[in-house]
């Protein structure tokens, strides 16, 4: 639908101007008076409807001229264009196939006898309506638009009408894209209107064709053929508009300098496109080049150089030789539309810097053997897409940047990286890392590896556990089986198994029976961790409380 919030045009407030008379004349009794004043209002709308149609064709000719110019600019609305022809000529000729049909009923003729009368008419500059003998019968007329249905909003031919009118407004919609909001397209047949009672409402199908006498009909049908034409006219202004605001026609103008990146590598060319905003491809603007430019006189410095635009833009290239920050400043030179010569300044700036890559491992500067290893992976200026690294001693998967570096033996593995640039892929260096196995971890009990313990802290923590010391790895190894050796009363030396990482009630028992001086031993201690079992020795205990 069109926006709500567009005035009206003048043409609209034309329309509903006839509405407000035609409404008018059907509250009054239907006398020979009031028949002549349908008729009267009808050959104004039928004449309206030839001029207008005469001034939407001058609308499309107009786009088709614009189209045979400048085909490619045009071409998108143009297609547009023709579908609003095609969709409008459909419903028109919806809307006058029902008013032949209804005027034949109601006289007794086929359809095409009607239109053949109506043109026959027309061609000796009569008119048709009055013409028509019974154009104050209602009933064979409501009955035509009403037939299986009372309210109009069941399979009846006025229900037809309006889904019809819905989906070219749809349609219209469709075409205008963000330029909907711009065009008010009329038509207004989903809303309601007050009944005759003044009690309520009643839909656009019963107030305008319920009881209407064939006079009215006629009036009402013609008027829709103007409302339809009067969104065509508008839909296609519109969508030629949209082509005319592209031309070369602004208020404000300025240089913009628009690089395909700041950040070039030794060995590379800065290039960047230089043009006017809103520029106008027709234009071939000049382009002076140095090393600045003085924004108020627009004088240029350095060793500048012309550039020749082409079709509106110029390109800039220069090698990039010395490390570090370039700027560069100039005008560019366009022609006005009275013929003058307006510059334009410019300045931009770049960094040029030589190849590198960032490689870093996440947790330490080396590769362990059998774990995920996980390394980020960059290179200044380069956007992470465009990175590609390898791995030499290993494998390496993952992307955007985060990857993951699996290792199975040797001694050092290098990540090689390159980008791929303009001109086909670029090495940015590669980094070098010692491959080690995973240390081995060292069992602990109690929290400690070994050494003088109270019962209590032992019996408050009775585990064993595996610990890899100063390790920033996420990794575990855990305790699967080990042996409590103690001695009796007799000096015998006794062994408990223990599986898991908690002492059992056995070795918890002979923990709490212990004096001042017991010693203790874990012995045999297995863990398991990624890269298999581990025997971590033992773990002395001497007990001094």
């Amino acid at each position: 639908m069109g926006s709500k919030n567009c005035p009206e045009t003048p043409r609209q407030r034309m329309i509903s101007m006839m509405y407000l008379v035609l409404t008018a004349l059907l509250a009054l009794n239907v006398s020979k008076d009031i028949l002549n004043a349908f008729v009267v209002v009808n050959d104004s709308i039928v004449e309206t409807n030839r001029i207008f149609k005469a001034k939407v064709d001058s609308n499309y000719s107009t786009f088709e001229v614009a189209f045979g110019l400048t085909p490619e600019k045009v071409r998108e609305n143009y297609e547009k264009a023709k579908v609003v022809r095609e969709e409008a000529n459909k419903l028109v000729a919806l809307i006058e196939t029902m008013k032949y049909e209804v005027v034949g009923i109601v006289e007794g003729l086929t359809a095409e006898e009607v239109k053949a009368m109506e043109t026959a008419l027309a061609a000796e500059g009569k008119s048709f309506l009055s013409e028509v003998e019974n154009k104050d019968n209602y009933d064979k007329t409501t009955n035509y638009f009403f037939e299986g249905s009372e309210d109009g909003t069941g399979a009846c031919k006025v229900a037809e009408l309006k889904n019809a009118i819905v989906n070219f407004k749809k349609k219209m919609n469709e075409l205008l894209g963000s330029f909907a909001s711009a065009v008010t397209l009329g038509l207004d047949v989903e809303k309601e209107y007050p009944n005759m009672e003044g009690d309520g409402t009643q839909n656009w199908q019963v107030t305008n064709f319920y009881h209407t006498i064939l006079a009215a009909d006629v009036v009402l049908l013609n008027k829709l053929v103007l409302e339809v034409r009067n969104a065509e006219a508008d839909v296609v202004s519109q969508l030629y508009s949209a082509v005319s605001a592209e031309d070369f026609s602004f208020d404000q103008v300025g240089a913009k300098v628009i690089a395909k990146s700041n950040y070039v590598l030794v060995g590379d060319e800065y290039e960047a496109e230089i043009f006017v905003a809103a520029y106008d491809s027709k234009q071939q603007p000049t382009i002076v080049v140095g090393s600045s430019v003085d924004s108020t006189t627009k004088q240029v410095s350095g060793d500048a150089k012309t550039i020749e635009g082409e079709n509106g833009v110029g390109i800039y290239k220069v090698p990039a030789g010395s490390i570090g920050e370039q700027k560069y400043g100039g005008v560019i030179k366009v022609i006005s539309k009275s013929g003058a010569e307006a510059s334009y300044p410019f300045s931009g700036s770049y960094i040029v810097a030589a190849p590198s890559a960032t490689v870093s491992a996440d947790k330490m500067n080396v590769f362990y053997i059998g774990v995920d290893n996980p390394v980020t992976i960059s290179a200044p200026g380069v956007p992470m897409e465009k990175v590609q690294p390898s791995i030499s001693g290993g494998s390496l998967s993952g992307g955007n940047g985060k990857y993951i570096v699996r290792v199975t033996g040797g001694s050092k593995a290098v990540i090689n990286v390159s980008a791929n640039l303009e001109g086909g892929a670029r090495s940015m260096g590669s980094v070098e890392f010692r491959i080690k196995p995973l240390p081995t971890p060292v069992a602990y009990v109690a929290g400690r590896n070994g050494g003088n313990y109270t019962k209590a802290e032992l019996l408050a923590s009775p585990y064993v556990t595996a610990v890899l010391e100063n390790f920033d790895f996420d990794l575990r190894f855990n305790v699967a089986s080990y042996t409590f050796v103690y001695k009796n009363a007799a000096g015998d030396l006794i062994d408990i198994p223990g599986s898991g990482y908690v002492f059992n009630q056995n070795i918890k028992n002979v923990i709490q029976g212990s004096r001042r001086g017991d010693r203790f031993w874990v012995d045999n201690i297995i863990a398991v961790g990624p890269t298999g079992n581990k025997n971590l020795g033992s773990v002395s205990i001497r007990i001094t409380q």
